[in-house]
């Protein structure tokens, strides 16, 4: 019973959270300057054309009604068809002469789900980096504090966070593709494009996990159970990874949630840098076209996916340790 009302109770939470966002992109791409409908038919054309394409497109209604009507297609499901690009999906709208396609337009669902698996992709393998290297030495940190293991986690979270990532994309490149040629760099044709971009990423998650895991560890050590525990017999081995641990773990599912939801949604410098075929580039491409439905899809649909991971993730602290109230 208290899973339903908990579920419930964050599932409301989540659809205000995402009607707000929804408001407030599609009132700012309709106030910020630039006229989409003289975008598509091209600067040269006729007023008459322009505003012929914004009757076409709905652009002349008031603001409020085109947002009451977007909500009423959003709750089917609908969020919309693209202003400029084709059903193939090409990048621009007519650019290729021999695209049969080229004079219906792609719907945002579809857009968005044929690069999302690309961009998941890119995000699992980041936070498996990640967590292959901050979270032995994290949990050494927390066991060892003040000693060599923590002040190691902390240089190198310091030196982490403290690297720019576009920065670091740009060298990884020019060393490890071009001069080294050991992974390729640019667009994607298999999965080995996937690992540059994701040691980027990898680089930017280290430091919050190395953090959180010190920190976590080392609290857990102290707490009194744990002290007691060679009183009972248990050896710091078992006290470690059958205690310790576990409930040193919460923290982190928290913030892997939280960073996987940034993932989705922050990739743009990473996948704009490598020509990575993800939400990211699909989202700096729209934002340069003015595609406003699907600027709009795309952070609606990035909303929904932060609010059922926080939810799940929320699940799976209280699968943990039962005492968690939310």
């Amino acid at each position: 019973m208290f899973v339903l009302s908990f579920l419930l109770r964050r599932l409301l939470q989540g659809a205000l959270i995402i009607l707000l966002v929804t408001f407030i992109i599609f009132t700012l791409l309709r106030v910020v300057p630039g006229d989409p409908a003289r975008l598509i038919v091209g600067g040269m054309a006729p007023d008459e054309v322009v505003v012929m394409k914004a009757k076409e497109l709905g652009l002349d209604r008031p603001i409020p009604v085109q947002f009451v009507s977007y909500l009423g297609d959003l709750v089917t499901g609908d969020l919309g068809t693209s202003f400029v690009r084709p059903k193939s999906g090409a990048s621009l709208g007519g650019s290729s002469f021999d695209d049969a396609t080229r004079e219906e337009r792609a719907k945002v669902l579809d857009l968005i789900l044929t690069t999302l698996p690309m961009t998941l992709q890119l995000a699992a393998v980041a936070l498996a980096l990640a967590l292959l290297v901050a979270a032995p030495l994290g949990t050494l940190g927390g066991l060892y504090p003040g000693r060599w293991p923590d002040k190691l986690a902390l240089a190198i979270g310091s030196i982490c966070v403290s690297t720019p990532n576009f920065w670091l994309g740009i060298v990884l490149t020019l060393f490890l593709s071009v001069k080294l040629k050991l992974l390729p760099a640019i667009g994607y044709r298999g999965f080995s494009y996937t690992i540059l971009p994701a040691i980027v990423l990898a680089v930017e998650i280290v430091p919050f996990i190395l953090r959180t895991l010190t920190v976590s560890v080392a609290q857990v050590m102290r707490e009194d159970f744990i002290q007691l525990a060679p009183i009972r017999g248990l050896s710091r081995s078992r006290t470690i990874f059958s205690h310790a641990l576990g409930n040193s773990a919460i923290p982190l599912i928290n913030l892997l949630g939280v960073q996987l939801g940034m993932l989705l949604g922050g990739v743009l410098v990473i996948e704009f840098i490598f020509d990575y075929p993800g939400l990211g580039l699909l989202t700096i491409n729209a934002v340069l076209q003015r595609d406003f439905p699907l600027i709009q899809g795309i952070a609606i649909f990035i909303s929904v996916m932060f609010v059922m991971i926080n939810v799940l993730v929320d699940l799976i602290a209280m699968t943990i340790d039962p005492r968690l109230e939310y």
